[in-house]
C-alpha cells in the first residue's frame, strides 16, 4: 500500500536539489566533537582489516575497492577490477573532461540579438534570445538581459520574438528509465533556465486546492501559464504528464497534497518556457513582446544584450558539491563540441568522453553513457577510477574542485581525525553507492581511493514508478555509506597517522 506519509515525502523530495541556479554559499554541518588522541583512535580500529569491514557491512551485490598512494601504487584492494555503475562519481571524470577541453576560465554567454535596426524604440525585425549552453541561467539572469535590452531604448519589435537553443542538441530526458516527475532528470539544450524546472505550489482552498506554477529565482517569481496542473482523485500514480497540445499538462493525486507545499518539476518544452518567462520580465522593463516562437537556426544580427556566466571552474565546483545532473550533461556536451565531435545525443557524447578517458588515462574498459552518472549502464572499476585520479595529479585541476567529506563515527556523528582531510565525489543511485577521491594525512602521506558498491539484481526489479524511493534502497545505502566511512578512517589511521 502507498501511504499518505510516503506520498507527501515524495512530493517534497526535490527540495534536496538546489532550488535556484545560485546554490547556497554554505550548508549546515554537525558541530565537531573534541578530537581524541590519534594513537587511541588507531588502536580502536587496528584490528579491523579491509576484508573485515566489507564483511561486516553485510551488503548484497558487488563491491570494488582500492586505495593507493599518490603515485598510484596500490596499498590494499578488494575485487578492484569489478566494473560497477559509478553513479555521480562520473561527474569527477566529466569535470576533468571539461576542464581539459574548455579551460577553467571558460564562460558561457546568453545573448539577445536584433535582426533589424531600432527606429523610435521599435526593432525593425525579430528579437532572438540565443542560448550558449549556460546550465546556471536563471530567471534573474533573464531579467538582466531584459534590462540590457531596455537600456538600448527598445520598447517593442516589428517582427517576432524567437528563442534559439541549438547551441547544443536537445535531450528530452537524461535517463529514460526515470519517473516523469523527478526534477533531477530534466530536459536540456543549448538554452536552459532554472535547471529546466518549474515550481509547483499548492495550498488548501475551501474543499479544493489552489495551485500555481512559477519560474521563481532569488528576486523574482513570474507565473508560468504554459505549464498546467490538475488535482485528480485517484489512488495512483502520484503524477502524470502529457507534453502535447498547447501546454504541458500535469496531474497530481489529491490525497497526497495535505494542507500545502511545493516542489520543482521538470520542464520538457524548454523554448516555450524560456520565451514566456523572458516576455514576462521584459514587460516589467516596459518592453512589449509577442508570444515566443522557436528558431531552428541562428540568424545574423546585432547583439543588444548579453549575460555572461561565472567561470567553468566555479560551475564545476558547484556541480561536484551539489551533484547537479543538468550541469554535468551540459558541461560534457559543450566539451564534446569543443573537441570537434558532432554528436546528437548524450550517448554519443558519453562515447566521446569514454574514448578520451581511455586515451588520456589508460583506463581501458571504462564505459560512460552520459556525463552525470544517472544512467546505470556506465561501468568503471575501482582500480580504473583510482588510476584516473592518480594520473590527474594531486596538484591537478580536479582535487581543488572536490567537496570535503566529513568523517563520522558508527552513529553518524562528526568524528574528525586531526590533520586528515578527505576531498571526494559521492555517487548514489538506487542500490548503488560510490565514493572516490583523495585523502591528505598528517604524516604527509597522500592517498587516492575509490569505493564502488552495487546490487544490480535489486535495481533491475524496481518498477519505473517506484524509482524515486524504492523499498529497501535507503537501508542498503546507509550500510554502504557506513562502510565507506569505516574504510576512510582505516586508511587515514593505517597509512597517514603516526611516524
Amino acid at each position: 500500500m502507498i501511504t499518505r506519509r510516503f506520498l507527501i515525502s515524495a512530493l517534497l523530495a526535490s527540495t534536496a536539489v538546489p532550488a535556484l541556479a545560485d546554490a547556497p554559499k554554505t550548508s549546515l554541518r554537525p558541530k565537531a566533537r573534541p578530537l581524541r588522541g590519534a594513537a587511541k583512535v588507531k588502536a580502536e580500529h587496528k584490528q579491523k582489516s579491509l576484508k573485515d569491514i566489507v564483511a561486516e557491512a553485510g551488503l548484497s551485490g558487488a563491491v570494488s575497492i582500492v586505495v593507493a598512494d599518490a603515485s598510484g601504487r596500490v596499498l590494499e584492494a578488494h575485487t578492484p577490477n569489478k566494473s560497477l555503475p559509478p553513479a555521480s562519481v562520473t561527474k569527477a571524470v566529466t569535470a576533468l573532461y571539461a576542464l581539459q577541453h574548455l579551460g577553467g576560465d571558460f564562460r558561457y554567454a546568453t545573448r539577445v540579438i536584433a535582426t533589424g535596426p531600432v527606429v523610435g524604440g521599435i526593432v525593425q525585425g525579430d528579437l532572438i534570445v540565443a542560448g550558449g549552453g549556460d546550465p546556471y541561467l536563471d530567471t534573474d539572469g533573464l531579467a538582466n538581459l531584459a534590462r540590457g535590452v531596455a537600456k538600448q531604448g527598445i520598447k517593442g519589435i516589428k517582427g517576432k520574438l524567437k528563442v534559439y537553443g541549438g547551441a547544443l542538441p536537445y535531450q528530452r530526458v537524461i535517463d529514460a528509465g526515470q519517473p516523469d516527475h523527478v526534477g533531477y532528470n530534466p530536459s536540456l539544450s543549448g538554452l536552459n533556465l532554472n535547471f529546466n524546472r518549474v515550481y509547483f505550489e499548492w495550498k488548501r482552498s475551501g474543499n479544493g486546492y489552489a495551485t500555481t506554477m512559477d519560474a521563481r529565482s532569488k528576486r523574482l517569481r513570474p507565473a508560468v501559464r504554459g505549464i498546467k496542473m490538475s488535482v485528480v482523485n485517484r489512488q495512483a500514480p502520484l503524477f502524470t504528464y502529457k507534453g502535447g497540445g498547447k501546454a504541458e499538462q500535469w496531474t497530481v493525486m489529491r490525497g497526497a497534497l495535505g494542507k500545502g507545499g511545493g516542489r520543482w518539476l521538470p520542464v520538457r518544452r524548454i523554448d516555450e518556457y524560456v520565451g514566456e518567462v523572458f516576455r514576462s520580465v521584459a514587460a516589467q522593463q516596459g518592453i512589449k513582446l509577442p508570444s515566443a516562437q522557436t528558431a531552428k537556426s541562428l540568424p545574423s544580427g546585432t547583439v543588444v544584450a548579453q549575460e555572461v556566466s561565472g567561470t567553468l571552474f566555479k560551475q564545476v565546483q558547484a556541480m561536484l558539491k551539489y551533484s547537479t545532473n543538468l550541469t554535468a550533461e551540459v558541461t560534457g556536451l559543450t566539451a564534446t563540441r569543443k573537441r570537434g565531435a558532432s554528436v546528437r545525443n548524450l550517448a554519443g557524447s558519453g562515447r566521446e568522453m569514454t574514448s578520451w578517458v581511455q586515451g588520456a588515462y589508460g583506463a581501458k574498459g571504462v564505459k560512460f553513457v552520459d556525463h552525470s552518472g544517472l544512467g546505470d549502464a556506465s561501468r568503471v572499476s575501482a582500480d580504473q577510477m583510482m588510476k584516473i585520479l592518480a594520473k590527474s595529479g594531486w596538484n591537478g585541476p580536479l582535487r581543488p574542485a572536490l567537496k570535503e567529506i566529513k568523517l563520522v563515527n558508527s552513529k553518524g556523528r562528526a568524528a574528525p581525525i586531526e590533520g586528515v582531510t578527505v576531498l571526494a565525489k559521492t555517487g548514489t543511485l538506487n542500490f548503488a553507492s560510490a565514493l572516490a577521491g583523495y585523502i591528505d594525512t598528517p604524516n604527509g602521506q597522500k592517498l587516492t581511493f575509490a569505493i564502488f558498491t552495487a546490487d544490480m539484481g535489486k535495481r533491475a526489479k524496481i518498477k519505473k514508478a517506484d524509482r524515486e524511493r524504492p523499498a529497501g534502497s535507503a537501508t542498503w545505502r546507509k550500510r554502504s555509506k557506513r562502510m565507506q566511512q569505516r574504510l576512510l578512517r582505516r586508511w587515514a589511521l593505517e597509512y597517514g597517522v603516526g611516524s
